[in-house]
């Protein structure tokens, strides 16, 4: 199984935080533990912000 995480930033700003990295990541190891892998993590603001195209997943 696959997933695509999202959430949104309410100030517009959708740049990813050190904490969405991180909390990212603990995402990752927690649903591989189910065989479940994350393809992207988008961040919603004024624009998306994509994990997947900056290299972060």
């Amino acid at each position: 199984m696959k997933v695509v995480i999202a959430h949104n930033h309410p100030s517009g700003v959708a740049e990813p935080s050190q904490a969405d990295i991180q909390i990212t990541e603990r995402l990752k190891k927690a649903l591989a533990l189910v065989d479940i892998r994350v393809l992207d993590h988008v961040i919603i603001g004024e624009q998306a912000v994509c994990f997947s195209e900056r290299g972060l997943i």
